[in-house]
């Protein structure tokens, strides 16, 4: 896989946790800046330990389905793509960040958040163990990107609101989609690769 396959990789998964960093932007008001770091490293630390999770379950499976691990990459990123696709269009209608405002700043609150917004990136896991590439790189990047997106969404949530942040997602999961597809594109090129 390529550096820039991993880097898209990394935004891609970022930007789920770069819409739920607006709407807590959007909950905080105006927030400061040690906030948003905050907010960033907790969602980033999160979101590179989870690919790290997958991958350990989809080396134990390896063995037992290497001649489909191509599919299966590409299946995982197409559903995860149309996933964040259909979400970005939908949007969520139960946001309430009136609601959260008091108890955006928990960390407990934070990582609950970070978790369910790293359950792709899990998936994503599952997905390399079956190619050739070195996971302790694409989690940090994915961490990396995310820390930065996330910190990032927070600062501006009050300015970019709540459609921003959906438009985001559509993006990452159209770039989900093509990564899978170059990787399926790639393998049906060379078999044997």
């Amino acid at each position: 896989m390529s550096p820039f396959s991993i880097l898209l990789i990394g935004l891609a998964m970022s930007t789920d946790a770069f819409a739920a960093a607006i709407g807590k932007g959007v909950a905080m008001g105006r927030p400061r800046l040690r906030d948003a770091l905050r907010t960033g490293l907790i969602f980033g630390t999160i979101e590179a330990i989870t690919p790290l999770l997958g991958w350990l379950l989809g080396k134990a499976a390896a063995p037992y389905v290497q001649a489909w691990d191509h599919w299966i990459a590409f299946v995982l990123l197409l559903g995860l793509g149309l996933h964040m696709i259909i979400n970005g269009v939908r949007g969520d209608e139960h946001d309430e960040p009136e609601a959260q405002a008091d108890s955006a700043r928990s960390f407990w609150l934070l990582a609950l958040t970070g978790l369910a917004t790293s359950i792709d990136a899990a998936a994503i896991g599952v997905g390399l163990a079956f190619l050739d590439v070195h996971i302790g790189i694409v989690a940090a990047v994915i961490g990396l990107c995310t820390f930065g997106m996330v910190t990032l969404g927070v600062l501006l949530g009050s300015k970019l609101g709540e459609i921003a942040g959906k438009r985001a997602e559509i993006l990452g999961g159209i770039v989900l989609i093509l990564v899978g597809a170059g990787i399926l594109y790639e393998h049906l090129q060379h078999p044997l690769a």
